[in-house]
């Protein structure tokens, strides 16, 4: 767990950082718009943007089952994010696997894309597809729905 927020703990600790300079050099409102972007970035980057993951085996018998996709991804990643962000309201309907908390999925992803840990990496129908296009995705979520 303390892996993934790693990045976002980084970046508020960067934001006060440097929110403190600028209003301690008499620029506070500077200060709070600087803030406010690094825990944005923080809140963007952090596991709380995307849905509740699941574990692999899970989700592949949850996908059997239901036809909707398995995404695998892991915090601080900007294609799963993209990913995540396009697909907007619809993520919810697809199964998504943290490799960070997973081995299994972890395991899967790598077996897909030649020993790497690349992600996004989505399953649909048994067939892995790495870092897909949003609209393709969407496409197969409406599909399953």
């Amino acid at each position: 767990m303390t892996r993934a927020w790693i990045l976002p703990i980084l970046l508020v600790l960067c934001g006060v950082a440097l929110a403190t300079g600028l209003a301690s050099s008499g620029d506070p409102g500077t200060a709070v718009s600087v803030l406010l972007v690094f825990v944005l970035l923080a809140g963007v980057n952090s596991p709380l943007i995307f849905p509740r993951s699941i574990s692999a085996p899970e989700a592949q018998r949850r996908s059997a089952a239901d036809g909707r996709p398995v995404v695998f991804w892991r915090p601080g990643c900007a294609f799963c994010i993209r990913l995540r962000i396009r697909l907007g309201r619809g993520a919810r309907q697809a199964h998504w696997v943290n490799i960070w908390r997973d081995p299994a999925g972890a395991a899967t992803v790598r077996a897909a894309n030649d020993g790497n840990e690349t992600v996004p990496t989505v399953v649909v129908a048994g067939r892995p597809h790495t870092n897909p296009d949003p609209a393709w995705v969407r496409e197969q979520l409406s599909r399953s729905a």
